[in-house]
């Protein structure tokens, strides 16, 4: 672990007092002994109540649904995937030999849960004011800036209007696999446009969530052909 934490103080002035709670937030459910699952449980939950307060004093005048909505978009597994790949968790994360071979350092969904699994065991160990300092440190720009109202609409909503405003016909969500256990699954989706030949996919803990990133990939690709 000693890598590992110098790659933390580097990277986010965090340090352990407690290392095996470190070991244990980076190490993936495939790999043997004590996984992450419980602490990233921990930090889901801490980082709601952050991010929930942090944004009532930010926003006064904000409704509960636009609260809702930017809180969402901090919270959300692609943006705790950008925050992970960001700092290089990937190269720390302790995965099964299954994982490894396939890349699992490199995939989103535990980029993220490692994320989670970080402010869970830093809470445990220093406590919820440092674990909220360190939450900070971890989003950066990302709590100052945060996202103008027509970024809050989610990408399913905008791919339609963007569609529509074009009179293209409306995509078509596909389901393609789920994998993992019961009460950690990830869902594969594509999304398709019947009168093109763009295809985009998308994962997440939800089919709602592994569609909204596909309809975000098929926008991305439908601006950058009309560019």
């Amino acid at each position: 672990m000693r890598k590992a934490a110098a790659w933390l103080k580097q990277s986010l002035d965090c340090e352990f007092a407690n290392e095996d709670l470190l070991q244990r937030a980076l190490t993936h459910r495939s790999a043997a002994g004590e996984n992450n699952e419980r602490l990233e449980f921990l930090g889901d939950s801490i980082l709601q109540v952050v991010v929930s307060e942090y944004l009532f004093h930010e926003r006064p005048g904000a409704s509960e649904g636009r609260l809702s909505r930017l809180r969402s978009s901090l919270v959300k597994d692609t943006t705790l995937a950008e925050i992970g790949e960001g700092i290089g968790i990937g190269e720390h994360l302790i995965l099964g030999a299954g994982e490894k071979k396939s890349g699992g350092h490199r995939r989103a969904s535990i980029l993220a849960d490692a994320v989670e699994a970080i402010f869970g065991a830093f809470y445990l160990d220093a406590g919820f004011q440092a674990a909220r300092q360190l939450i900070f440190r971890a989003y950066g720009e990302r709590m100052t800036n945060l996202p103008k109202s027509g970024e809050l609409r989610d990408p399913k909503s905008r791919l339609q209007e963007y569609l529509q405003g074009r009179k293209i016909p409306l995509p078509d969500y596909n389901l393609d696999n789920v994998t993992g256990k019961a009460h950690r699954q990830t869902f594969a989706v594509s999304c398709t446009i019947s009168d093109s030949d763009l295809k985009s996919t998308g994962k997440g803990m939800t089919r709602r969530d592994a569609e909204q990133e596909a309809a975000a990939a098929m926008l991305a690709m439908l601006e950058d052909e009309n560019e």
